[in-house]
């Protein structure tokens, strides 16, 4: 794991001078460049949300492996850094979307609906929160809260890989009539294409705060992975289905994937 600061010893100086350039223009180009990404970025390793293990890559749901991995769920944990990354993701979605054109917050089950929370609270907007899929007795509702027909919704996730379990939740607001046409998470992997694609092809934009080329390039300049992190990182980054092959995990598919 790579997500403190360690002091450089003289042997690993010369591994550290290789490192450098790793996350130059080719990762600058692919980060978002704002402030905001990049002390987003800088916060989540700083609690440990962020974690780097090439030699023992983590195996996720959709059969991928990969040297990174991140954890959105920790930031409810560290008040300080919860409310900077809030207040950032605040005011990306203003000047991405407009606050005047959102009429409700909708959070996620499970992982978005603490961030729809904070959101809304901050933004002083309704807030409601969508199921996987509605619950088994009573109403059955899948949508829980008050969502009139007509309001714009600004659906909230802690974070998009290839963006299909966005489109479940999609699906369910708009069979109650309301409008869609934003999605935020607080970090997009930004490496698949689909998570994009999927979303655009319902007519939903895809925002977010910050992405895994954000984080290398904090990794890199605040020091919290090692040369071969950054490089299996970036690896990992140009070519993921790749990476994953040669790496244990499952070969790439044709078959549409529908993960977070």
């Amino acid at each position: 794991m790579a997500t403190k600061k360690k002091t450089s010893s003289p042997g690993a100086a010369s591994a550290d001078k290789a490192a450098k350039g790793l996350n130059g223009k080719a990762n600058s180009d692919r980060s978002s460049g704002t402030p905001e990404a990049r002390d987003t970025a800088r916060l989540l390793l700083e609690i440990e949300a962020i974690h780097c293990r090439p030699d023992n890559p983590y195996i996720f749901t959709s059969g991928r492996a990969s040297p990174v991995y991140i954890d959105c769920r920790k930031i409810i944990s560290f008040p300080e850094a919860r409310a900077k990354i809030m207040a950032h993701a605040l005011k990306s979605i203003d000047k991405a979307i407009g606050w005047n054109k959102i009429d409700v917050v909708a959070g996620g089950e499970t992982a978005g609906i603490p961030f729809a929370a904070f959101l809304a609270a901050l933004a002083k907007k309704p807030m409601i929160y969508v199921r996987k899929q509605p619950k088994g007795f009573g109403r059955m509702a899948q949508i829980e809260g008050e969502l009139k027909p007509g309001k714009r919704v600004l659906l909230v996730e802690d974070l998009a890989t290839d963006g299909g379990s966005k489109l479940v939740f999609i699906e369910a607001l708009r069979k109650a009539e309301a409008k869609v046409s934003d999605c935020f998470v607080i970090f997009h992997y930004g490496i698949f294409p689909q998570s994009i694609e999927m979303l655009a092809a319902t007519g939903v934009k895809l925002h977010a705060l910050a992405t895994w080329w954000d984080a290398l390039e904090a990794a890199e300049k605040h020091k919290y992975f090692d040369a071969k992190g950054l490089s299996e990182t970036r690896a990992f980054l140009e070519a993921p289905e790749q990476w994953s092959a040669s790496h244990g995990g499952r070969p790439p598919t044709s078959r549409p994937t529908l993960g977070r």
